[in-house]
């Protein structure tokens, strides 16, 4: 069924093509060949339908005009010129002979470039001329009457200003000269096998003179005119100096001109003393000297500039009654043109004229969207609008005009005292450098953003609503022309022109030229508003505005009549057009006339609308430098010295976050560069330079943003897990306290255009990103494999930063999962792979560091370092880069003081930062590699021990309690046998040592683990509904149905979801129930996991069975050995002994200090072999206790005399007996542990099965265990 036309139209309309993303760019600029509306399109060819005697100044407007044209395709091809000598060949010695051939080659490619500049000296000749003989018409007595309009005037001076632009740049250009004397001298070589080369020789001795004579086309022009041009001189000059004194140019290119041309005026006007005293009696010189005061320095090209003081002081011989007045022309101090100065007040003015743009604007949506009953409001509402566009042009014109004068200031002033960065090697720096580079301050770079975000803010708003206010500008000015013509000339028609006939033909032909009688008609279709103007008998005539603006030629036409109207052909008025007037004009119409005048030559930019806002908002002269280029004899210059990159630059490392929003406002410079390359210098390679700038600053722009915006996540994420009591305690609490900065709007950006490009920064930053947090990790990686295993927590720390900061940059941007991003770094992605780069790095630290440079202290339960430990070689720390550790300097150095706490011992924080970060998929990983170690150490002991069994006696009892703690010291040196086997010993100690320290890491390795775990099941009880049961253990509470009450819920929710008819798919709501069952399960079967320690002493139990016939022989006779058994309590016991008689004795050193972990292995192994009971009789220094107390005991009976010599005797055994104290309540605390952790029946063992499984063999009563669900014994 076919939709009807409206609806569909309806139904499109209700569809919005607008989003959220911010305009933080200028007007997007289209490529268009239509001509302006300043301009007449059809040259002014409808001026003679008017019969007013103006065919011959049209012609003569259109013949400059097309000059003009075509000077500045002049200027365009001479600014844009670039040497070619710098790309010829030099030929080496072997080639002389073809020297020749490349002469004519050469040739050959000047020629052509030469051509242009013969074509350019042709013009020059031409247009001053043809310029010379329009003005000359102007100075004859029969043309007095009818003298030049306005709109001629401007041709003139447009003309003229070209010239001297022209003449500027031919004498700024160094390549042009050198260019051409290497073409003389190739013709030189080339021509002396030609003909009749004479002509030629004469156009080269003209070309040579025009190009090495300085102001060669102002001197042309000077013998061009004829000395009877005085009058028409110092119109010119007096319109220049009424118009700039009066500030009547709305646009800021044709104020420049003005100024321009007015040096060249005064140079020509006073060539001679005569026409110097007419010119100074009709424009004083005051008056003069306080134009060039106030523009010292006038803007001619982007880097080229003019000033008038220099030119009248270079030309003083052309005008000796002017050049004792240059005395004068002092240029202002420099705060008088840069725009820093006077940001403030720009700032006010662009705060104030937005608000009253966008309520202009809304009475206009309102005014379209109301019946228009209402003429005055309407005409009110209309009027104010235009009066707002007119406002806005002139801050626009302002503002842009401010930054052609600073660029003009600065390339004027180049910076004397250059002070290059830290990373600056150079001490040489280019002219380009010296007047951009470092000629901005951070303060005026900070405006100039700024500036340029307001122009391009206000340029944009204007241009977005042109179709909006368009019929609104053009009734205005309908209504504007109409209601002079038609009420105001009618009124001054009959009062006071009214026997004036000249004068009151002069006013019909304004009124007939321009009155629109067609709008006094009512429409009868629409019952449009009209205006109504009364007139003296208070009637006037009722009109209807129009959306039909006058043309070009009208507004010609129109200044014409009034400026005849008004001068009565007297050009020689000394106080300007609209002064004293000599024909009786009342001031009030004189006021009036004057008023209209300049309202057409606004009229004519209003309606060219969007070329006007275009060509305010153009700020592409901020990028080039062709004159810089060919000075400095480089052929391009480093991103660093370019303007635009400057300000960008600026706002990324200034940190302001003010101009944040501003970032992307200066690549519209590039835009408008661009632009002006193609279309007004017409050259590819210019817009190929411009091209590969914005392509490199482009992508340094989303780097440095891309580091910002990182450095800022990072900074919050740390700032967020700062431990609230340190930050409490601390007293400059603010200083970790990071500021919020709106990176909203750049992550908004999807659409951003770019030299007609439209590109998605959004996805450039994430992008960015995700290879930011890949390179952070890589370096924490680093980092941490650069530092010992104490550095994990650090590392854990920062990961953790790193994970938040990611969490809270995924809430903007979309970007790889991070547990993804970890994996990959980790290179842990494959399926197959349980190990990674942390856990690898963990094992090898652990087995080269820990194990031989640690030792324990049973009492902290820590790792400590020795003094003089032997620690393997490292990479270099890689340098820390503050975005990649917290962001900030404060933060660094907060995260740095936690991270030192840990650096000097391993412990329990240690651990849970290792389960941390590894995980549960490498952690079984781990624990493997430890228990291969741990099989290693116990495998090495083995031949170690044998060889101390070997030494020991036949038999060796209990010790003697009659040579008390002397007698059995000696009794076990004699037995034993040991002394000259100190290093198998303290290799077979340092091994027991580091069994000892493998076993108690698998001990804090397990409270991490449970302290993970009773947070998971924290968080999972409520669901599954486990509660605490009478006797202790855990039981489930199950709902009425039967279920968990996370079961019950989605049963419950599914049912509901399934029972409502509007329910789209039963199915997956199904499927929603089914897996809450499954995960029920899941989670219930977890809840009791396995010991690690329980496991890792069953692997020891199961690897000492292999030794059980070495270590722990039966007695033959069934009965306890203790005079011949050599089993492993009884090594142990000795090497126990004789580590404590060292100790006591200072004979060690303090990097050969063992620690506690020497008990833990030692007395593992003897109460996994089932010898605790053996070790606890038998044990050397058990025994050395016990004869010590009976000593003491003995020496309490001895008199006092004998009673201070045993006390001295037992005073030297001191030390040794502490130590087996010592010694003796850390075994104690050993076996204790190890009693409740695997408590021993029957055999007093279990075992492993050689695939790794556990054969369950011990009953666990207390503690729930990892093998409970196995076989028991005997089942």
């Amino acid at each position: 069924m076919a939709v009807p036309v409206e609806e569909a139209i309806a139904a499109l309309s209700t569809f919005s093509l607008e989003d959220d993303q911010p305009d933080f760019q200028g007007l997007n600029i289209l490529l268009s060949t239509e001509r302006q509306a300043t301009v007449s399109p059809i040259e002014y060819a409808d001026v003679s339908a008017y019969r007013l005697s103006l065919v011959e100044d049209t012609k003569a407007i259109n013949q400059l005009n097309s000059l003009t044209v075509e000077g500045k395709e002049m200027s365009a091809v001479l600014y844009t010129y670039r040497s070619c000598v710098k790309a010829l060949p030099q030929l080496p010695e072997s080639m002389k002979q073809s020297q020749a051939d490349l002469y004519l080659e050469t040739y050959q490619v000047l020629d052509l470039e030469m051509s242009r500049l013969r074509e350019i000296q042709r013009w020059q000749a031409s247009a001053a001329s043809k310029l010379a003989a329009d003005m000359q018409r102007f100075s004859r007595p029969e043309r007095r009457l009818n003298g030049p309009t306005t709109t001629h005037i401007w041709s003139i001076l447009k003309l003229l200003d070209v010239l001297v632009a022209l003449d500027h740049l031919k004498n700024a250009k160094a390549s042009i000269p050198n260019d051409f004397s290497w073409y003389k001298r190739t013709f030189t070589q080339v021509s002396a096998q030609w003909q009749d080369t004479d002509s030629m020789r004469d156009e080269l001795d003209d070309l040579q003179i025009f190009l090495s004579t300085r102001w060669a086309i102002l001197l042309n022009l000077q013998v061009e005119m004829f000395h009877s041009m005085e009058d028409i001189l110092q119109i010119l000059l007096l319109f220049c100096v009424e118009t700039l004194e009066l500030d009547f140019t709305l646009l800021f290119p044709e104020r420049h001109a003005l100024l321009r041309v007015l040096p060249v005026l005064v140079v020509l006007a006073a060539a001679s003393e005569k026409d110097s005293d007419s010119l100074f009696k009709r424009v004083k010189i005051n008056r003069l000297v306080s134009v060039f005061k106030n523009d010292p320095v006038i803007p001619a090209f982007p880097d080229l500039h003019l000033s008038p003081a220099a030119m009248l002081k270079e030309l003083a011989m052309y005008f000796q009654k002017f050049s004792s007045q240059t005395r004068l022309l002092a240029l202002p101090a420099p705060h008088e043109i840069l725009p820093l100065n006077h940001i403030g007040a720009i700032r006010i003015e662009h705060d104030d004229f937005a608000v009253r743009f966008a309520s202009a604007l809304n009475q206009i949506v309102l005014l379209k969207q109301s019946d228009a009953s209402d003429s005055e409001w309407c005409r009110e509402v209309k009027g104010n609008m235009y009066d707002v566009v007119v406002e806005g042009v002139q801050l626009l014109s302002k503002w842009t005009g401010r930054i052609w004068e600073q660029c003009a200031w600065k390339f004027s002033h180049p910076c004397k005292d250059v002070f290059p960065q830290e990373h600056e090697t150079s001490t040489s720096f280019s002219d380009y450098e010296k007047v951009v580079r470092w000629n901005y301050s951070p303060e005026e770079r900070k405006a100039l953003v700024e500036l340029v975000s307001y122009i391009k803010s206000v340029g944009s708003m204007m241009q977005r609503c042109d179709t909006i206010i368009a019929d609104a500008l053009w009734e205005t000015i309908h209504g504007e022309v109409q209601d002079f013509v038609q009420n105001r000339l009618a009124i001054m028609l009959r009062t006071t022109f009214r026997k004036k006939k000249d004068l009151s033909r002069i006013l019909s032909d304004m009124r007939t030229l321009s009155a629109d009688w067609m709008s006094n008609t009512a429409n009868p279709e629409v019952e449009l508003p009209s205006v109504q103007h009364p007139g003296e008998d208070g009637n006037g005539n009722n009109f209807h505005p129009r959306a039909v603006a006058p043309t070009a030629a009208q507004v010609h036409c129109l200044q014409f009549l009034i400026h005849e109207l008004v001068s009565g052909g007297n050009l020689r008025k000394s106080s300007g057009l609209f002064g004293s007037s000599g024909l009786d004009i009342p001031p009030s119409e004189l006021k009036l006339l004057e008023s209209f005048f300049h309202k057409l030559s606004f009229f004519l930019h209003v309606m060219d609308y969007t070329a006007t806002i275009a060509t305010l908002t153009d700020l592409g002269f901020l990028w080039f430098r062709e004159f810089y280029l060919e000075t400095s004899r480089v052929i391009q210059f480093p991103i660093e010295c370019s303007l635009p990159w400057m300000l960008v630059d600026h706002v990324i490392e200034s940190q302001d976050r003010g101009l944040l929003e501003s970032v992307l406002i200066p690549f519209d410079i590039y835009c408008d560069s661009a632009q002006h390359a193609l279309t007004a210098l017409k050259q590819r390679f210019l817009y190929d330079e411009i091209e590969a700038e914005v392509d490199l600053c482009f992508d340094q722009l989303v780097f440095k943003v891309s580091e910002n915006i990182f450095t800022y996540y990072k900074s919050c994420a740390a700032s967020k897990l700062l431990d609230p009591s340190f930050i409490f305690a601390s007293d400059n609490a603010d200083k970790y306290y990071v500021p919020p900065i709106r990176f909203d709007s750049i992550f908004q950006m999807r659409r951003m255009k770019l030299l007609g490009r439209t590109i998605d920064l959004r996805s450039l930053i994430a992008h960015r990103m995700n290879k930011l947090f890949r390179e952070n990790l890589d370096f924490l990686f680093e980092r941490f494999e650069s530092q010992d295993l104490c550095a994990v927590v650090e590392l854990q720390q920062l990961v953790d930063v790193l994970q938040l900061a990611h969490k809270l940059m995924s809430e903007e941007l979309l970007l790889d999962s991070f547990p993804l991003i970890l994996k990959e770094m980790q290179e842990s992605i494959s399926l197959v792979s349980f190990s990674s780069r942390v856990s690898s790095q963990i094992l090898t630290e652990i087995q080269n560091d820990l194990l031989p440079n640690f030792v324990l202290c049973n009492t902290t339960q820590r790792f400590i370092r020795l003094r003089k430990s032997h620690q393997s070689q490292k990479s270099q720390l890689p340098l820390v880069k503050l975005s990649f550790y917290c962001g900030s300097q404060e933060l660094n150095a907060a995260y740095q003081g936690f991270a030192q706490l840990y650096s000097e011992f391993f412990g329990l924080p240690h651990m849970c930062s290792i389960t941390k970060l590894l995980g549960p998929r490498s952690i079984p990983w781990l624990i493997r590699g430890l228990l291969d170690l741990l099989t290693t150490k116990i495998a090495s002991l083995e031949p170690k021990l044998s060889v101390l069994q070997g030494s020991l006696p036949k038999s060796i009892g209990l010790l003697p309690y009659d040579g008390g703690i002397r007698g059995c010291v000696k009794f076990v040196q004699e037995h034993l046998h040991w002394a000259s086997k100190s290093d198998l010993r303290s290799e077979i100690l340092n091994v027991l040592k580091e069994v000892g320290i493998i076993i108690c890491l698998m001990g804090l390795l397990d409270i991490a683990l449970k302290e993970a775990e009773t947070a998971q099941f924290m968080q999972i009880a409520p669901w599954l509904g486990l509660v605490p049961g009478n006797d202790g253990q855990i039981q489930q509470a199950l709902t009425e149905s039967g279920h968990s009450p996370m079961v019950d819920l989605f049963k419950s929710i599914t049912s509901a979801i399934i029972s409502s008819p509007r329910c789209p798919s039963t199915t997956s709501f199904a499927t929603l129930s089914k897996q809450a069952e499954a995960a029920d399960l899941f989670y219930r079967n977890n809840l009791h996991t396995g010991s690690v320690l329980e496991y890792s002493l069953a692997f020891i139990s199961a690897e000492l069975d292999k030794y059980q016939s070495k270590w722990n022989a039966t007695p033959k006779t069934g009965f306890i050995d203790i005079t011949t058994a050599k089993d492993f309590y009884r090594l142990f016991s000795g090497l126990q002994l004789g580590y404590l008689e060292e100790y006591s004795q200072e004979t060690l050193n303090k990097s050969e200090v063992l620690g506690d972990s020497v008990a833990w292995g030692g007395c593992t192994i003897i109460f996994l072999l089932g010898q605790q009971m053996h070790f606890e009789l038998f044990d050397f220094s058990y025994q050395l206790l016990n004869v010590a107390e009976v000593e003491s005991v003995a020496v309490a009976h001895y008199t006092s005399s004998e009673r201070a010599k045993s006390a001295s005797y037992l005073q030297e055994w001191d030390k040794l007996i502490e130590g087996a104290k010592k010694a003796r309540r850390l075994n104690n605390h050993v076996f204790s542990m190890l009693k409740a952790r695997c408590p021993l029946e029957e055999k007093m063992a279990c075992a492993i099965k050689q695939s790794g499984a556990p054969l369950h063999r011990v009953k666990y009563e207390n503690t729930i265990s990892a093998f409970e669900t196995l076989p028991q014994k005997g089942a």
